[in-house]
């Protein structure tokens, strides 16, 4: 496999792979974090990657760290839409893939009318010369992601919490919960006295 990387001129995407998502990743895992935080973490800063405005990623983590504190992983969630960039510019790249489907369950949704994507609207949208059914289908868009949202969130959330745990156990160097000290319990203490 590093041959083939290294002959196709792409054995530098391995190492700032591992660099910029394994490592960070097994550091996270390390720490000894709860998997249903990790999960929960992990779900929301994807489906905030997700979102159909190319951009406003980030800014959607920021403010659902800011609003949810400390009951999520912060590193998590930013981590989680960084892995969710290439599914957005995906949406570019590959005739708005994932724009596609929250523009047409947002057209649903309203009853509006279905909006024909072309490049030449993209380009529109990208100039600053976009018409009013432009403006229209990107609202379409939003509408079919924030009605997604929760259960694309739910989804993921649903699948990620057994792998997190299996990945905690595995990566963890204290364990699920460890023990805050070593002192016997009050049940062992009373069971050592009347064995005496």
């Amino acid at each position: 496999m590093a041959d083939l990387l290294r002959r196709s001129g792409l054995q530098g995407v391995g190492t700032w792979l591992n660099k910029k998502v394994v490592e960070p990743f097994v550091e996270i895992l390390s720490r000894g974090a709860e998997p249903k935080q990790l999960a929960f973490s992990t779900a929301l800063g994807i489906t905030c990657g997700v979102f159909p405005i190319v951009g406003v990623t980030m800014f959607l983590c920021v403010l659902a760290i800011a609003v949810l504190g400390t009951s999520i992983n912060a590193p998590t969630v930013m981590l989680a839409n960084f892995v969710a960039t290439p599914i957005e510019l995906s949406v570019l790249i590959y005739v708005y893939s994932l724009m596609i489907v929250f523009l047409r369950f947002g057209e649903y949704l309203t009853g509006g009318d279905h909006f024909s994507l072309t490049s030449d609207a993209l380009k529109k949208v990208l100039t600053g010369k976009a018409s009013k059914e432009i403006l229209l289908s990107i609202a379409h868009a939003l509408l079919g992601w924030f009605v997604m949202a929760p259960f694309i969130l739910g989804i993921l959330y649903v699948v990620l919490v057994p792998c997190f745990t299996m990945l905690v156990r595995k990566f963890s160097t204290g364990g699920l919960s460890p023990k805050k000290d070593d002192a016997p319990s009050y049940t062992e203490v009373m069971l050592k006295v009347r064995g005496v």
